[in-house]
This record gives C-alpha cells, sequence and structure tokens, in this order.
C-alpha cells in the first residue's frame, strides 16, 4: 500500500510538471517599441503609445500611468525591446508595477523588467530626453487595441 501511495504521488508530480513544462513551452514572444512622456512633482503621471508586433502583426498600445515618491521634471522616453509568456498580443494589455530611480538632464538612458498579472513580461530598454530626477513607485497600464 504505502509503495502504490508513493508511486502515485510521483506520478501525479511528474505530470504537474510535465504539463507546466508544455505550458511554458507554447507561450509566445513579441516586439514592442513605444514613447512615453513622463512628468510629475513628487506625484507623477505618465501616458504613451506604440505598438506591438507579434506574429508578424503590428498592434497599436496605449499607456498611462501614475507614479509617487521623488518625481521632478518631465522627460520623453523612447522604449524597444521584448515581451515574452504571452499566448495572444492581448496577454500583454494589463498593470506593470516598478519601483525605479532614475535620472536625465537632457539625455539619459533607461532600462526595465515589467511583469503584469497574466505573467507577461516586458524587458525594455530607452533612450529618455529631458529633465527628470526620480525614486518612486510607478504603475503603468498597458492596452492593446
Amino acid at each position: 500500500m504505502r509503495l502504490s501511495s508513493a508511486f502515485r504521488v510521483a506520478a501525479v508530480a511528474v505530470a504537474m510538471l510535465a504539463g507546466a513544462g508544455l505550458t511554458a513551452a507554447h507561450a509566445d514572444s513579441g516586439t514592442i517599441s513605444f514613447k512615453v512622456l513622463k512628468a510629475g512633482w513628487f506625484i507623477g503621471g505618465s501616458g504613451g503609445s506604440g505598438t506591438l508586433v507579434f506574429h508578424g502583426k503590428r498592434y497599436p498600445i496605449d499607456i498611462g500611468g501614475l507614479s509617487a515618491g521623488l518625481v521632478f521634471g518631465a522627460a520623453e522616453t523612447y522604449f524597444h525591446g521584448t515581451v515574452s509568456h504571452i499566448h495572444s498580443p492581448y496577454d500583454v494589455s494589463g498593470v506593470y508595477g516598478a519601483a525605479g530611480a532614475g535620472g536625465a538632464v537632457v539625455r539619459g538612458a533607461s532600462a526595465a523588467v515589467l511583469t503584469n498579472q497574466k505573467g507577461a513580461v516586458l524587458r525594455v530598454t530607452g533612450k529618455q530626453k529631458g529633465l527628470m530626477i526620480n525614486a518612486d513607485l510607478s504603475g503603468l497600464a498597458l492596452t492593446v487595441k
């Protein structure tokens, strides 16, 4: 009896791991480019737009967000990167949260790795221009049209 129970537990564990592997194996990725304008004085706001390319098709995206903490100035950032762990382009839609710090005086660089509630992972780098100093918590809402 004890051997039979142990065998069943092991079989269930192997089946679960195999299922998890299949789910991850079927997840896909795409590329994403967007522009975000961020401005603030202690509390900041951001907005922008861009494009997701998934399976060769282009999808427009809208971006909006809020940040709170040390936020002074305004800057525009052009981001480009990849989005992974998605099954459809609409998995990219969602809220991404981040804690960050940075600064730009005329020009600067930015990078981020963000995850939404659906498991989509954004890995982006960007070029920033403007006057911005920040150490804040921020949320970014991304919508695929």
